[in-house]
């Protein structure tokens, strides 16, 4: 598998944010690189401004004087088509309009030379549906770049039903050779990171609804206690709400109405009022002069219990509460283990317990629920944390039941441990883990179906959104009998398809019920 020579021409047909990103990458990476635009100027404007990001490159000793020369003095604008027919690789990066990405690559087909690769920028256009006119489908690619270009490591190697494996291959060492981590996927509605990362939006939206909290606590939870670099809803206004809803909708009619990718009604009144985020000046922030401070949720201090101890499920091998025991012992809590009571007064295990309260980790459903399972009233629950050590906030629930006493002493337990608390409304699965095991699950799904490797969606996870692991190292993690579990829970108690189990989370847990993994150790 070897890429492209470096001597060798890229032609970009597009000289927008993206098809300039990926003309800097090129040049940056020593081809010749030819870029045409339709409109007149377009591609000569946008090599001044490649010319004037080498420049800052420079300044911030990121790159040097006399390679940002040669990278600048590599591009090159070209007024037709007809100038790029030396190119080895033709990257279109144009209108995402199946029928004008189509126009395109048949006239190429005729200008450039038989062996030459033709690639497509597109994001969510079937790459086998654009080549489906050619005379040689077989060299047309996806090569799916992520904006910004020159930052985002990602690139999605997308291959369509015909597309040659060989070519494929070499679009992947050439992504490796300009720098970026690529991963290969085969042509299905969202590739890879479109499709795994509905869940994010979803489930925060749904959340949302149901008056789990408001944004900014979401949010903060998702951050704070999840590790994402950003909330869904804030990112969701980055985006831009009529872009982000598009490719919801776009995903779900691909799968035929698959309730995994419904659309949220939420959604779709931000963009009919026009409150489309950041670039509108409102979205579930405001922004601007009449922009106010966000506030989130935090619990009020409570007083630091005595005693906390651990019951121990015997059956399972590595309790999920070890994590959690370090964290309180390293503020200076002494962890009494002590076996889960039997008869009527059983409870669950394993469970933190002290002054009363059963503290559980969601297992995906409301602490009222599994209050009235157990028997113990006292029952509060709280949300996975991706760094127990680091994490700065912990999301609670409590379940009806559940006696104030009780409840402050769990409050108590977690302020004296060095988190601020944030109480959530007994919503099912609360929020990081139910958005956790909706993504592992849907990409457990994708890798089932063959769009591509447990590692290539991982990858593609961090890299493409800049998740803090990737999904199904996550459910490694946390493990996937417990994913299993919350998805259960989650379809039992919405009675809804969008959480049935993938059949492969199934497959791993009937091989190895507490051991299973995807990734080896």
């Amino acid at each position: 598998m070897e890429a492209l020579a470096r001597e060798s021409v890229v032609a970009v047909i597009g000289s927008g944010a993206m098809g300039s990103g990926i003309a800097q990458v090129a040049a940056s990476s020593g081809h010749q690189v030819r870029l045409f635009d339709t409109r007149a100027g377009a591609a000569a404007n946008a090599i001044v401004e490649i010319g004037k990001v080498y420049a800052k490159l420079v300044e911030k000793g990121r790159m040097g004087a006399a390679e940002a020369d040669l990278a600048r003095e590599r591009l090159q604008a070209v007024n037709t088509l007809a100038e790029v027919k030396d190119a080895a690789l033709v990257v279109e990066a144009i209108v995402e309009n199946l029928d004008a990405k189509r126009t395109l690559f048949a006239q190429l087909e005729d200008i450039v030379d038989a062996r030459a690769i033709l690639a497509t920028n597109t994001s969510s256009i079937s790459v086998t549906a654009i080549a489906a006119q050619l005379r040689h489908p077989e060299r047309l690619v996806g090569m799916h770049f992520f904006n910004p270009v020159p930052l985002m490591a990602l690139v999605e190697v997308v291959s369509g039903l015909a597309t040659d494996k060989a070519v494929a291959d070499t679009i992947y060492a050439t992504a490796q050779a300009w720098g970026k981590d690529p991963v290969h996927a085969k042509s299905t509605p969202g590739f890879i990171v479109n499709r795994v990362a509905r869940p994010y939006y979803a489930e925060a939206l749904r959340l949302l609804q149901e008056g789990a909290a408001d944004a900014p606590t979401l949010d903060a939870v998702m951050r704070e206690c999840g590790g994402f670099r950003m909330g869904p809803f804030e990112l969701m206004d980055l985006i831009g709400h009529d872009v982000n809803f598009s490719v919801t909708q776009s995903v779900h009619a691909a799968y035929y109405g698959d309730q995994r990718f419904t659309p949220s009604v939420l959604q779709q009144e931000l963009v009919n009022a026009g409150f489309l985020g950041r670039k509108s000046g409102r979205g579930f922030y405001r922004y601007g002069a009449d922009a106010g401070k966000s506030t989130v949720q935090t619990e009020p201090h409570a007083v630091r219990p005595q005693t906390v101890g651990i019951s121990i499920a015997r059956e399972v091998t590595s309790s999920v509460l070890s994590p959690m025991e370090a964290r309180l012992s390293s503020a200076g809590f002494t962890v009494a283990h002590r076996e889960p009571l039997q008869g009527a007064e059983k409870h669950e295990a394993p469970a933190l317990h002290t002054n009363g309260a059963a503290i559980f980790l969601t297992d995906g459903r409301t602490a009222t629920e599994r209050a009235a399972a157990n028997n113990h009233p006292n029952t509060v629950v709280y949300d996975l944390l991706f760094d127990h050590a680091k994490a700065t906030r912990i999301a609670l629930a409590r379940a009806d039941q559940c006696g104030e006493e009780a409840y402050q002493a769990a409050v108590g337990l977690f302020q004296a441990a060095g988190f601020e608390v944030t109480r959530l409304d007994d919503v099912p699965g609360m929020a990081v883990m139910r958005t956790v095991a909706m993504l592992a699950n849907e990409a457990a799904d994708a890798v089932n179906q063959g769009v591509c490797s447990a590692i290539a969606v991982d990858i593609a996870m961090q890299k493409g959104v800049n998740y803090p692991r990737g999904p199904l190292a996550w459910a490694d993690t946390v493990g996937i009998h417990h994913i299993v579990t919350v998805l259960a829970n989650l379809a039992a108690t919405y009675g809804e398809d969008r959480y049935r189990v993938s059949p492969l989370l199934r497959r791993k847990l009937a091989a190895n019920p507490f051991g299973a993994r995807f990734h080896a150790q």
